[in-house]
């Protein structure tokens, strides 16, 4: 996987891993744990959360800036790991309140903001030499499987901390129950649920629980709060995870380039693009505080306009300083941040109402079959018999390189088999392992992605990265068609007054949904990200880098949309809005096509 690449590659990929790690713990845990702490509705869990994603990307502008304006990345990315690490420790320790877990919240993304973006720089900045040029696309690719990697293992990890920690308080993990104990809390559980949250409750637990005194206020009291503590010591190993990160970058970051971005000679204010213009500043701020106008009077949200607006202002900034000969490369790299706009606001419906789909739509019991990609083990099994069969298979295979394959693949399908018998014909699965699922499809998909764009470039007829961007937009609606068939007989949130659905689907519906999603990502983020490095001005690297970050942070501020709209219409019609973004977005990049490719040349 790392053959032909500079050393520097491997280093980045391990020293991302960690910082992934504690995203996705974030992704899988973060609206389920604001609900249980803090007897959040959806909306506002939601509003949070969208705020959350929005500074972890936008963040990265800040970080591209500073890395840009000092010239030294490497130092930017170990503040960067260092401020997140202390971010997870405020997110560890229980029982604080709500201005001390949005204050982790910022800390955590301001650190990413540092960090990301300048990373992925710098594996562009590997890529400029003539000698590894050609290898720019799989870089990104093998990058951004080290990503999911640690992503892989998040929910799982997450998952068994917080449910070891409710076992210690007598307790067991169940869903349903935590959905109906939050309602409660806040008053808007019907009366016709009470016996079922009752019933759910004796079963979590040796207490008896009364409807008719105290005991179920106090058991709902005593289950929501293990729940969040539980989460705590789960963002906890996040923590841990950021440890590892610091070291590896701390050893290892001498493999690194030290490549220092050139200095433009100033021939007038118009051609010197980093200095500090006051008009320039002054145009930006302006019509970033237009956009908060506008949105106030349309909308009445003017936080939103300023989310936007920052985009709005990075835009005319970037316009004021690039210079004649700059301009349509940077003019192409504006159309791109706009797409990715509508990306992300959907692709990242995953850690919101596609969760939220999965704790109260899709069947939270499943046969043992089914159950083999639910538990770590079984899928390192499953991992193990793959790689082992491609070794064993693969034409360039050594006859050593065979035999190792040939015992990996047996031993995952023995001990795969072993874990099969051990499980029941009813497996209790838990919402958050379905954030597993994308990141497991992008380790085991992009080899496959990466052969078929070798075979596709060997025949002369690979697309240009800009068309893989419209094809992934074409994928990703495909995936929202799949959820909008599966939920057409299901009653909508607001029918269900908020509660879980007693009539649940299978867990398959959500899982090719990732699957066709992850593909999607596939085609558009690794390719988009090299897009920017191959694009981007020499001394706009940083910033640009942290221009596709700050873009995919408008996508997820607009996350709210699905949990607005999550209780007032049906569930359906939710997914097809995402359906219509995408295609029109697809339709936009197909329709500029000509001006993307121009740019690349």
């Amino acid at each position: 996987m790392f053959k032909g690449h500079p050393k520097g590659l491997i280093v980045a990929f391990f020293a991302n891993m960690g910082e992934r790690f504690g995203f996705y713990t974030m992704m899988a845990c973060l609206v389920f744990y604001l609900q249980a702490k803090y007897n959040m509705t959806a909306t506002v869990a939601g509003d949070i959360y969208s705020w959350f994603y929005f500074g972890i990307y936008a963040a990265a502008l800040i970080g591209g800036l500073i890395a840009d304006g000092t010239n030294n990345y490497k130092r930017t990315i170990f503040f960067g790991i260092i401020t997140m690490l202390g971010g997870y420790v405020i997110m560890s320790i229980p029982g604080m309140g709500l201005p001390i877990t949005i204050t982790g919240l910022a800390v955590i993304a301001f650190g990413n903001g540092l960090f990301k973006g300048n990373l992925q720089a710098i594996v562009g900045q590997m890529y400029d030499d003539p000698k590894y040029e050609k290898l720019r696309d799989s870089a990104f690719s093998v990058f951004y499987m080290g990503i999911n990697m640690g992503a892989l293992i998040a929910p799982f990890a997450a998952n068994g901390i917080r449910n070891w920690y409710l076992k210690t308080q007598g307790f067991e993990y169940n869903s349903d129950l935590q959905v109906y104990a939050s309602r409660f809390n806040i008053g808007e559980l019907p009366l016709i649920n009470t016996s079922e949250m009752i019933h759910f409750a004796e079963n979590s637990t040796d207490m008896m629980v009364n409807s008719g005194n105290s005991s179920l206020t106090g058991f709902v009291t005593n289950y929501l709060d293990s729940f969040a503590t539980g989460y705590n010591y789960a963002f906890g190993i996040a923590a841990f995870s950021m440890i590892i990160s610091f070291v590896i970058f701390s050893i290892f970051k001498s493999k690194l380039p030290d490549k220092k971005r050139p200095v433009v000679e100033a021939k007038s204010d118009k051609t010197s693009s980093n200095s500090i213009n006051p008009v320039k500043v002054a145009v930006s701020l302006g019509l970033m505080a237009v956009t908060a106008v506008i949105f106030h009077f349309a909308f009445d949200n003017y936080k939103l306009g300023l989310a936007i607006g920052l985009f709005v202002a990075f835009v005319a900034w970037i316009f004021q300083n690039a210079t004649k000969e700059e301009r349509p490369r940077v003019n192409a790299l504006m159309l791109v941040f706009l797409v990715v706009i509508f990306f992300w606001m959907s692709f990242h419906q995953n850690g919101l109402t596609l969760s939220m789909f999965a704790r109260d739509y899709t069947a939270n019991e499943i046969p043992a079959y089914s159950n083999m990609l639910f538990t770590l083990p079984s899928l390192l099994c499953i991992f193990a018999f793959i790689v082992g069969l491609v070794y064993l298979i693969g034409k360039k295979s050594t006859s050593k390189e065979r035999l190792l394959g040939g015992l990996t693949s047996i031993a995952g399908i023995g001990v795969g088999y072993y874990l099969y018998t051990t499980f029941g014909t009813a497996n209790k699965i838990e919402p958050e392992i379905f954030q597993s699922f994308n990141p497991i499809f992008i380790v085991f998909l992009t080899p496959v992605i990466l052969a078929l764009f070798t075979w596709l470039r060997n025949r002369k007829i690979e697309p240009s990265t800009p068309r893989k961007i419209g094809i992934g937009m074409i994928l990703a609606a495909l995936g929202f068609v799949v959820m909008i068939v599966g939920s057409m007989n299901l009653e909508s949130p607001s029918a269900l007054a908020g509660t879980p659905s007693p009539d649940r689907i299978s867990v398959y519906w959500l899982i090719n949904t990732y699957l066709v999603l992850t593909i999607a990502e596939l085609f558009l983020s690794p390719m988009g990200i090299s897009f920017v490095s191959k694009v981007s001005p020499s001394r706009f690297q940083g910033l640009m880098q942290g221009g596709w970050l700050l873009a995919t942070a408008v996508g997820n501020k607009l996350l709210f949309v699905g949990s607005s709209l999550w209780g007032e219409i049906e569930l359906w019609q939710l997914w097809a809005i995402f359906v219509i973004c995408c295609i029109a977005s697809a339709a936009f990049v197909f329709a500029i096509m000509k001006r993307l490719e121009k740019a690349t040349l």
